[in-house]
């Protein structure tokens, strides 16, 4: 029996959420998104790097949008414990091939404090791309530690945690079609 059926709430590990932005709204935004890069890196071959694990299925429903020349690879890092962020990031998976001169876009599920985008952008811009951008699906302006230029933003949103559509809550509920928050 499915532990996360198709309603307005749901329960994960004693913490009630609500449907915060249902599917059909992620995918048609997602979809705007992609006519925006498209039109954007028309006459170039971007690299998407999506940030595992969260941006998984945005990174999937987005690239499926795409009908331009491009690639992707899959960074991971990490930054939160639970339902906190730690303020410390640690790369544990890394670039295995050149991105010099490259057009790179992130993807991101969500930013929130920055601090991971941070690390993760200077790490990048070491590496001498032609230019690099974000795409995050989700964008908490209020709860920024560092100022961050982020070009492509899905949804920005309060300083609400929220689950779903790759977010999750000490791993639980990734796989969720809609986003909730607590």
């Amino acid at each position: 029996m499915n532990k996360f059926p198709n309603m307005d709430s749901l329960q994960i590990n004693n913490q009630t959420f609500q449907i915060f932005i249902p599917e059909p709204e992620i995918l048609a935004r997602i979809a705007q998104l992609a006519h925006i890069l498209q039109t954007d890196y028309q006459n170039t071959r971007p690299l998407f790097l999506a940030v595992l694990n969260g941006s998984f299925m945005f990174a999937s429903d987005l690239l499926k949008c795409l009908h331009i020349e491009c690639e992707i690879q899959f960074v991971k890092l990490s930054s939160y414990q639970g339902m906190q962020s730690t303020g410390k990031v640690s790369e544990l998976i890394g670039l295995n091939q050149s991105i010099a001169n490259r057009d790179i876009i992130i993807l991101e599920d969500i930013i929130d404090s920055g601090l991971t985008m941070h690390e993760l952008l200077q790490s990048v811009q070491k590496l001498q791309p032609k230019s690099i951008e974000v795409c995050a699906l989700l964008l908490k302006p209020e709860a920024l530690k560092v100022p961050l230029q982020i070009k492509y933003v899905g949804f920005e949103v309060g300083n609400e945690f929220l689950l779903g559509y790759g977010l999750d809550y000490d791993g639980l509920g990734r796989n969720l079609r809609h986003i909730f928050k607590l």
